[in-house]
């Protein structure tokens, strides 16, 4: 079964990357084959799902205390996995809903703070973007194409600029466009090991308790997704975090944040936040 599977996507990618003539009709082949050979998969590999699914989960559980959350009623593993299916395992519930908001946010220097009695407690303490890497396209792997290396890269390049690494971060806002993103972000980040994210997510590593708290808004999954307004919405979040004005979401003593925001096509932006001592 896995050979005639790996067999008929590889003829498939051969099409995708024009290794093969183009045609408009062997193009729909091609991703004809593919949707077959996914859905034959999703049949003949055990998946393991429900720690996937406890991600929205634990997102909804956190919206319950945010305002400004779209989504605010707790929904538990099975509501999730019970929630139409969108594509292969991957359900409604694991979707992030897009939506309307707005954000800002004042980036300034510690003069112009001073000078004008702004709140001057949170600096950035590193920021790196990068973009699509060959790796993306030429390694055949689709947790790639979805950003794993530029987050890892963006990641690695923060900590580096910041003198701090993942071990000290106390509040995370990253991208949960779904559920499996979040997951391969817990890696990228390196909030847990290469191959961990599934222990990290039954051990409560990922919330209140655990090692860093993920998305205390209640991520995209349940605040909302609003596009061009989603990356200052995670800064605005976690500069209340440090600043200790989250209320009932509040992470006890947060002093570093980080944020992870992505677009596929493609591009990644990691900034770590800091209280000032």
């Amino acid at each position: 079964m896995l050979d005639n599977l790996t067999q008929r996507l590889a003829r498939a990618m051969k099409t995708i990357r024009g290794e093969a003539r183009l045609t408009e009709a062997n193009i729909a082949d091609a991703l004809r084959e593919v949707r077959m050979a996914l859905l034959e998969a999703d049949v003949a590999l055990p998946v393991v799902k429900d720690f996937i699914a406890k991600v929205h989960e634990k997102a909804s559980l956190h919206a319950v205390h945010n305002e400004r959350a779209i989504f605010r009623t707790p929904v538990s593993v099975d509501d999730v996995l019970q929630s139409p299916k969108m594509f292969l395992n991957l359900t409604r519930l694991q979707c992030c809903p897009p939506s309307c908001g707005a954000a800002a946010a004042i980036l300034c220097t510690e003069e112009f703070a001073r000078k004008n009695k702004l709140d001057s407690r949170i600096r950035i303490a590193g920021q790196a973007m990068t973009t699509d890497f060959p790796s993306t396209f030429s390694e055949r792997s689709l947790i790639k194409v979805v950003g794993s290396d530029m987050t890892k890269e963006a990641a690695r390049r923060v900590y580096e600029q910041a003198g701090i690494g993942p071990e000290d971060v106390d509040v995370v806002e990253l991208h949960d466009c779904f559920t499996t993103n979040e997951i391969i972000t817990y890696e990228g980040l390196g909030l847990c090991p290469e191959g961990g994210a599934e222990q990290f997510v039954w051990d409560g590593d990922n919330t209140y308790g655990g090692k860093v708290v993920t998305n205390p808004s209640g991520g995209l999954l349940s605040k909302g997704h609003p596009l061009g307004a989603t990356g200052l919405g995670q800064c605005a979040e976690l500069t209340w975090q440090l600043r200790g004005e989250a209320g009932k979401r509040q992470v006890e003593n947060a002093r570093v944040g980080l944020q992870h925001n992505l677009g596929l096509g493609g591009a990644c932006v990691v900034t770590m936040y800091e209280r000032a001592e």
